[in-house]
């Protein structure tokens, strides 16, 4: 991915600060992803990076990874897999539970996402990796129903928060932008 790309895309993301309370400076990808060009720039070098792989799978953390996700899948000609939060999903599912900095969440799978399909290789996505604890606790439910996390991919890293460096004690990650304090964030 160009360095101009990446540039441009981190141009197109909005910052909103004090939301969602103060101290939060929230990214806002939906003025990235209501740009066409860029949004389709985006899938365009995510689908040259993961086409070499066997991709069976794109499965995306509820809800921003969805966007990224569905459409991801679509390039690579792969199915897509909606890991949502705790209630949300109308059949069998397995949950895991993660730890946030004020108590608990839970994300959950159906156990037949994957369409039985053994060993299924699968990218996982999501817009950011703050701590990482839905990351991981995504990363789990994968291999809970016997898949192969091939990636994690994060469209924006906070490296100051650390996510991303835990998550590789478990998966390969791949981030596209940094949004750490060297960039005023």
């Amino acid at each position: 991915m160009s360095e101009k790309l990446k540039k441009d895309l981190l141009s197109a993301i909005r910052d909103v600060p004090d939301y969602p309370k103060p101290g939060i400076l929230f990214k806002d990808i939906t003025t990235l992803t209501n740009h066409p060009i860029l949004f389709a720039s985006l899938i365009d070098a995510l689908k040259t990076r993961y086409e070499v792989f066997n991709v069976d799978f794109v499965a995306g953390i509820e809800s921003r990874g969805f966007i990224f996700g569905a459409a991801l899948a679509y390039a690579l000609k792969a199915g897509f897999v909606p890991i949502r939060k705790k209630g949300k999903l109308p059949s069998e599912r397995l949950s895991e539970r993660y730890e946030l900095e004020y108590g608990f969440d839970e994300i959950e799978m159906h156990t037949d996402a994957f369409r039985g399909v053994k060993g299924a290789q699968v990218i996982l996505i999501d817009d950011l990796i703050a701590t990482g604890g839905t990351a991981q606790a995504a990363l789990n439910l994968i291999k809970r129903v016997g898949a192969t996390c091939i990636e994690a991919c994060f469209l924006l890293d906070l490296p100051q928060l650390g996510g991303a460096e835990k998550l590789r004690e478990s998966s390969k990650v791949f981030t596209i932008l940094n949004a750490g304090l060297e960039n005023g964030y």
